[in-house]
């Protein structure tokens, strides 16, 4: 049995956040084989080609970690109707120098979770768009604009009952994705 090792990129920076409590949920929901492993992008410096021949330490370990990894996980808030600052920021550093971006090949998934009620829908097609320059295969269905809503993750910090089988769905459709185009 191959073992999978995700990169998990959260848009946000709040230690409470909705989507690093969704990204840790839906970590239970995939099989044994399957790690989860959260990056961090809260340390990176703001991108400046000038420094591409001199890449911070924040940099190369977050490179590092993508590459080592054979898929990846976006969970993102949204703000302003696109992704977070933060996660542009990331997106770019990993993907820079030209020519040597870490994110070429790796199979994707996105997803994200808002109080408001089209959850992140604007947020995952801006990143979608990225994605799709960036060359990185991203899951097309099912998509999963979620709304917090009371009981949405249960005491334990679960899935809750009435969302947990779309989101088993969702899952199970992310793991045959990694299957079918990890390197």
């Amino acid at each position: 049995m191959n073992h999978y090792t995700i990169a998990v990129v959260i848009g946000s920076l709040r230690k409470d956040s909705f989507n690093r409590s969704l990204a840790r949920a839906l970590a239970k929901l995939a099989p044994p084989e399957f790690t989860f492993k959260q990056v961090e992008i809260g340390d990176l410096p703001l991108y400046n080609q000038d420094d591409d021949a001199n890449q911070a330490p924040s940099v190369k370990r977050l490179k590092s970690e993508i590459a080592a990894a054979q898929a990846v996980l976006f969970v993102t808030p949204e703000y302003n109707r696109s992704i977070p600052g933060v996660l542009k920021n990331a997106i770019d550093h990993a993907s820079r120098p030209y020519g040597q971006s870490v994110w070429a090949g790796k199979p994707a998934g996105v997803l994200g979770i808002s109080i408001g009620v089209i959850g992140t829908a604007l947020a995952q097609q801006h990143l979608r768009n990225i994605l799709a320059y960036l060359d990185t295969p991203t899951m097309g269905a099912p998509e999963a604009f979620l709304q917090v809503k009371e009981g949405f993750f249960d005491a334990e910090g679960n899935i809750g009952p009435d969302s947990r089988a779309f989101l088993q769905g969702w899952m199970d459709r992310y793991v045959a994705w990694v299957r079918q185009h990890a390197a």
